[in-house]
């Protein structure tokens, strides 16, 4: 497995979170503590991109972060644990654990990337989009590495998974370094992260791999859209509403129309 930790991979262990990810509640999920050989996570958290090389930058009322995917200018490290994670043995590996045969993960920025938050950093609860147009793909798992060593409870930051009807944040999963968290990407895992707050030259880093299968019977589209907590002030909750609705109305009417990329906030594309 090269850059993963060889560990986690046997048949006993295996089986062991195939067990725990079935189990998962409010959605099936897995977390994996030391995904990655101590070497190459230090690696990944030594020569993580500074914020200033993101080229895609998510800000709106709803998110404020930045990520990337350009490999081929960063620490060999990257590229390596993206073949890693790329390869047919982990893809193998990875439909075992979650019961979804078939699964692969694009040469494209909906399969791998990072993803970095400075002090004010936030991403409020949402549900990702299910499909890859340019790929005619079914999004169907998340997988999450997190990369902050020394992390602190106080900063935050905690991955929320909150049940589907929205009532309360069922887990929370502090971003610990070298820390995994795979879950399934569906309308039953709306998650997020509240507002982080860190000293100066401090980030909240993650290596970020979407895995899909071909389109199959049970494939229901499903667009990207944020949800407001149930504690959000009415503006807020009014505003994430408006705002969501014109977005899906208006991509709608860009399918219609035969545009297939609608990220718009993506500047490699430029």
């Amino acid at each position: 497995m090269g850059p993963l930790n060889p560990i986690h991979f046997t048949p006993e262990q295996t089986a062991v979170m195939r067990q725990s990810f079935a189990a998962g509640t409010p959605c099936k999920h897995l977390i994996i503590d030391g995904f990655l050989t101590d070497e190459t996570a230090n690696l990944l958290h030594g020569h993580f991109p500074p914020m200033s090389a993101l080229k895609v930058r998510r800000k709106s009322l709803n998110e404020n972060k930045a990520e990337d995917y350009k490999f081929d200018e960063w620490h060999p490290a990257f590229s390596e644990v993206r073949n890693a994670i790329r390869s047919e043995s982990f893809a193998a590996w990875i439909s075992t654990v979650t019961g979804i045969d078939g699964l692969l993960t694009p040469d494209n920025p909906l399969g791998s990337g990072v993803h970095q938050g400075a002090d004010g950093s936030y991403v409020d609860v949402h549900i990702d989009v299910n499909y890859d147009p340019e790929s005619n793909l079914w999004r169907r798992v998340n997988l999450l590495v997190y990369l902050n060593r020394n992390w602190k409870d106080e900063y935050g930051g905690h991955l929320e998974i909150w049940d589907k009807f929205m009532k309360r944040a069922e887990k929370r999963i502090a971003p610990a370094h070298n820390r995994a968290v795979l879950f399934l990407t569906d309308e039953n895992s709306p998650h997020g992260y509240q507002t982080i707050q860190v000293p100066e030259g401090e980030t909240r880093k993650s290596f970020y791999a979407y895995f899909f299968t071909p389109i199959q019977d049970g494939f229901r589209y499903s667009d990207s859209r944020f949800i407001a907590r149930p504690d959000d002030s009415a503006w807020r909750k009014a505003a994430t509403s408006i705002k969501e609705s014109v977005k899906i109305n208006f991509k709608r009417l860009l399918k219609v129309l035969g545009v297939k990329s609608l990220d718009f906030q993506d500047k490699n594309k430029y």
